[in-house]
């Protein structure tokens, strides 16, 4: 029997779990790395946003205004952009602080700000498009005829008021105009989209993920039913659903240079599977046929609950972001990991958040990995 006496217990051993495992970088294969340059904004930095190179070194770092409310991207102007935390809430339902942003932001490497926009309504992500203008999601109440239609879910935590907020996909130019947009309740039959059980019904479908292909489809990930949706902008209709046979609580898909779609598979509440885990997926639209995953070799190794994110690079391999715990890495099309970075970065949630997210963290939204080339002005 091990004999601890109370004078060989010291009170300073930090408690934040995470934080005494390894951070920073802690793998790097140069000969078969893509390289770049990777940038991240960590949710609880307040504003602070990061680029690393690909030993790990900070190579620059912006304060922004606000803290991040998602992410932080770099334009092909070669300044920031970046989605905040709006500091008025509009507290639509208890856990909204949890995901609101609407503060978004293009700065110059030196951090002037050159460009705002403000919709507290917004939520969730967010693309710079290559014409200059920004899409995203807000939230908007749905007419009570439509959303008494919603099926599935938690009923004993729907709210008192019987609101329930829904999707408005918005695309606005440099002047701040609305140039297009979508509603849900307007092209989705709720009885075809059922939330999931462990979900109450106050946002439905919950777009928690964004992005418009080279075709210009718009493609939305559908959280609380877990799916991916394809939209023709030109008339509003779904092109193609891949549902939750293929997917489970998914966040970011994108397309890949092959015209497939690319996503972060979170694993919550997959189906047959008792043993939750995530896995980037690459499947065929129109069919969710799946052409490629990753999953780690001891699969529960890699799961991240909520948000995500996986980008396919130039060399084919696929940069990854675990964001519950804050780890980005590279995987081979083969499955190996040939460059892995813990965000050593650990704050709290501020107050605002409430009770749903306790203790310190190093979490991000999503990262975005950049070829050397695109950071000319370093």
């Amino acid at each position: 029997m091990l004999n601890v006496k109370s004078s060989d217990v010291t009170s300073d051993v930090d408690q934040v779990t995470l934080r005494r495992r390894r951070t920073a970088l802690t793998l790097l294969d140069p000969t078969r790395t893509a390289g770049g340059y990777t940038l991240f904004a960590p949710q609880t930095a307040e504003g602070r946003v990061y680029l690393i190179d690909i030993e790990g070194r900070l190579a620059h770092e912006w304060q922004m205004p606000v803290r991040a409310g998602r992410d932080a991207v770099i334009l092909k102007n070669g300044n920031l952009g970046y989605n905040g935390s709006h500091n008025t809430s509009l507290s639509l339902y208890p856990a909204w602080n949890l995901w609101h942003g609407g503060d978004f932001y293009e700065a110059t490497p030196d951090g002037e700000i050159v460009w705002r926009h403000e919709d507290p309504r917004h939520h969730h992500d967010c693309q710079w498009l290559e014409n200059g203008n920004l899409l995203y999601t807000a939230a908007e109440p749905m007419p009570k005829s439509v959303s008494a239609r919603i099926i599935g879910g938690d009923e004993s935590k729907d709210g008192a008021d019987g609101v329930v907020q829904s999707d408005v996909v918005s695309e606005v130019n440099r002047n701040g105009e609305t140039v297009w947009e979508w509603r849900a309740w307007e092209h989705l039959r709720p009885e075809d989209f059922p939330v999931h059980d462990i979900f109450d019904r106050r946002h439905w479908p919950m777009i928690n993920g964004i992005s418009q292909t080279r075709d210009g489809l718009v493609l939305m990930s559908l959280r609380v039913t877990s799916g991916v949706i394809a939209v023709d902008k030109a008339t509003g209709n779904v092109v193609w659903h891949v549902g939750s046979n293929v997917l489970a609580q998914q966040h970011t898909p994108v397309e890949t240079p092959d015209g497939n779609i690319l996503v972060f598979d979170n694993g919550n509440v997959r189906k047959g599977v008792t043993s939750p885990h995530s896995r980037a997926l690459e499947f065929a639209p129109k069919t969710g046929k799946i052409v490629w995953q990753y999953t780690d070799p001891c699969p529960p190794s890699f799961f991240s609950p909520y948000m995500g994110s996986a980008q396919r690079l130039e060399n084919g391999n696929t940069f990854i972001c675990e964001s519950a715990f804050g780890r980005l890495f590279e995987v081979t099309p083969g499955g190996d990991t040939v460059w892995e970075y813990v965000v050593p970065y650990f704050a709290p949630y501020p107050a605002v958040v409430g009770p749903y997210i306790t203790g310190e963290h190093n979490s991000l939204f999503r990262a975005h990995r950049y070829p050397a080339e695109r950071i000319g002005w370093l």
